[in-house]
């Protein structure tokens, strides 16, 4: 399974959608889901796993499915596959 599956399957629980959402154009407050709360529990299903920390700039600055994804690369997560 790819990272960008691994974060797509993390987005779908943590946001508790349906196992086929389409999660790639999801943005920040877009859906009631998505709210401060189930925010900080996407961080932290994200942290758990990819093995990684995100700090508090980037946890604000993470407002979409495709920031998550830049910052997964940016913490080195999938750059082997390329």
């Amino acid at each position: 399974m790819s990272h960008l599956d691994r974060l797509r399957a993390v987005f779908r629980m943590a946001l508790n959608l349906p196992p086929d959402a389409d999660v790639d154009d999801l943005r920040y407050r877009a859906i009631p889901q998505w709210d401060s709360l189930a925010h900080m529990a996407l961080v932290a299903a994200m942290e758990d796993e990819f093995s990684i920390m995100i700090d508090t700039d980037e946890m604000i600055d993470m407002s979409s499915f495709a920031l998550a994804a830049e910052l997964l690369e940016k913490h080195g997560v999938g750059a082997a596959a390329r």
